[in-house]
């Protein structure tokens, strides 16, 4: 089987876990969404739109870290550093320093005896890489002491990591954890997720506690992955490119003034 034929496989299959399968509200996450006043939005429109770009985006590359997921196996540890690595890093860049730094430490008690200096030198340039190294660095000495060297897997113990945040916390949980039960939100998801009409926030944190109100359940592992793959590719920041979206039809366009032609 070709990559894109597996990599369509896998679609589909998601496709059809999320159109008959239903998830419980987590605690760390749905349940503080009660408080807020469900969406507008209907759950039809919701399910046409994931729908659509559960088969759209097969035509454009996975986001570098769902990539690295799927070659690790969803190894939580790979899983958790390249996100930490990915945060306001493009793509290519968070792909090429996590290869560096996976070349030489793959577990945390070995990445926990390199010195910062090193640390910096494998994942420049990335974003922030001094903080970033400091911050794996610390982390990967908490596991090994507090976790017998794994990664946890609940929200409160990962939110005690270093440098972590809840879209890693989310991501992880979902791509290494097989979570139902939470929605990552980063730049892409909070910025569609509005421009959509599907909610009206300020923050990815009011993003996630909005969407756990406004979409079904059985779309939450899926919303981070259709949504990012398609703002990077088409519903860009700058000059969206709605005359090739898929999702025109039920998108608000909420905030978009100028648009690209392609």
């Amino acid at each position: 089987m070709s990559a894109r034929s597996a990599k369509a496989s896998r679609l589909r299959s998601r496709e059809s876990q999320a159109s008959s399968g239903e998830a419980r509200r987590s605690a760390s996450g749905a349940q503080a969404a009660r408080s807020i006043p469900p969406g507008t939005i209907s759950s039809g429109t919701v399910a046409r739109v994931m729908k659509k770009l559960a088969r759209a985006i097969d035509d454009h590359e996975l986001p570098a870290v769902e990539k690295i997921a799927e070659e690790s196996q969803e190894d939580p540890f790979e899983v958790l550093v390249s996100t930490m690595l990915s945060a306001q890093t493009r793509d290519p860049v968070t792909a090429a320093a996590s290869a560096r730094l996976f070349n030489v430490a793959r577990r945390p008690e070995t990445m926990a005896r390199l010195t910062t200096a090193r640390i910096q030198k494998l994942i420049y340039p990335v974003s922030f890489y001094r903080h970033k190294a400091r911050h794996l660095k610390e982390t990967c000495r908490i596991l090994v002491e507090k976790y017998g060297g794994r990664v946890p897997g609940t929200m409160e113990e990962l939110l005690t990591l270093p440098g972590v945040g809840r879209k890693t916390a989310n991501l992880v949980l979902i791509l290494s954890f097989k979570s139902l039960q939470n929605i990552c939100v980063d730049t892409h998801v909070h910025r569609i997720s509005n421009r959509l009409g599907w909610v009206r926030t300020k923050t990815p944190e009011e993003t996630e506690q909005a969407l756990y109100a406004a979409t079904d359940s059985r779309w939450w592992p899926y919303i981070n992955l259709y949504l990012v793959t398609w703002g990077q590719n088409v519903c860009k920041p700058v000059y969206p490119r709605c005359p090739a979206c898929v999702i025109q039809a039920d998108c608000a366009r909420v905030g978009v003034r100028r648009v690209s032609r392609q």
